[in-house]
């Protein structure tokens, strides 16, 4: 069996993940599911998502409607307690360089804009559907591979704006020194937050109460480390009813 949680891993939430795994696989061997010993740190994510051993896993929500939703169980999405936000939504914000911090998102139309991957939500999806309602997209492109690249890139001044997710922005803040001379300019709308599934065929109930029993037992410096606030059933077709932007051009 496989578990992972690649979508906010970094060296300092490692104590924190690995813990919270602890409890959450106990809890679901006690409702008689397997679950794996250890999280995998090191597989590709992919592989954890698309394999029929799969007990539990994080995924952004672009890739869940195009390619995952007939291959894997959605268990909930992540509450991560934002501020303006509903339980189990996010949404990204637009950074740029500080010096640029009383411009608007459309004043970036012809800037070069830099995201994290072709398939992420935060990073290419939300923002480009967010430019679309105002009649515009942002251009030209460059792919960094990675949120914290993409924030880097705006500081170094090898690109002008960037969507991250507010998850990801917040860690950065906290952990990041150069994010100081970055600003927020603005947010893309809401959408259901990075989700929790497992292999198809499961009944996602015990995988929700074996999740908040977890969270609940959790110590409090790792539920801070993490940001978890608990996890939230929202209907798959508010997923697939998403719309998907063009793909970049680069």
């Amino acid at each position: 069996m496989i578990a992972s949680l690649p979508m906010y891993a970094r060296p300092e939430l490692r104590e924190a993940h690995d813990t919270f795994w602890e409890l959450l696989r106990d809890a679901l061997r006690s409702s008689g599911i397997s679950a794996p010993e250890v999280l995998d740190h090191e597989i590709n994510v992919w592989d954890a998502w698309e394999s029929p051993k799969l007990c539990f896993s994080q995924t952004c929500n672009f890739p869940y409607r195009a390619k995952l939703h007939s291959k894997v169980t959605l268990i909930g999405a992540a509450n991560y307690g934002l501020e303006d936000a509903a339980p189990g939504y996010y949404y990204s914000v637009f950074v740029v360089r500080r010096s640029d911090a009383l411009k608007a998102p459309e004043d970036f139309a012809d800037a070069r804009f830099v995201f994290n991957e072709a398939l992420s939500q935060s990073g290419w999806a939300a923002p480009q559907l967010w430019a679309r309602k105002r009649g515009f997209s942002f251009r030209p492109h460059i792919k960094s591979g990675a949120h914290i690249a993409s924030a880097r890139a705006v500081a170094d001044h090898k690109a002008d704006i960037a969507a991250l997710d507010a998850v990801s922005w917040r860690l950065l803040r906290k952990l990041e020194d150069f994010t100081k001379d970055l600003s927020v300019i603005g947010r893309t709308d809401h959408t259901p937050a990075l989700s929790f599934i497992t292999r198809s065929g499961e009944d996602p109930e015990p995988y929700r109460v074996a999740f908040t029993k977890s969270l609940h037992e959790l110590p409090n410096i790792h539920k801070t480390a993490l940001g978890l606030c608990g996890i939230v059933a929202i209907p798959e077709a508010e997923y697939l009813a998403l719309p998907t932007p063009e793909a970049p051009i680069i």
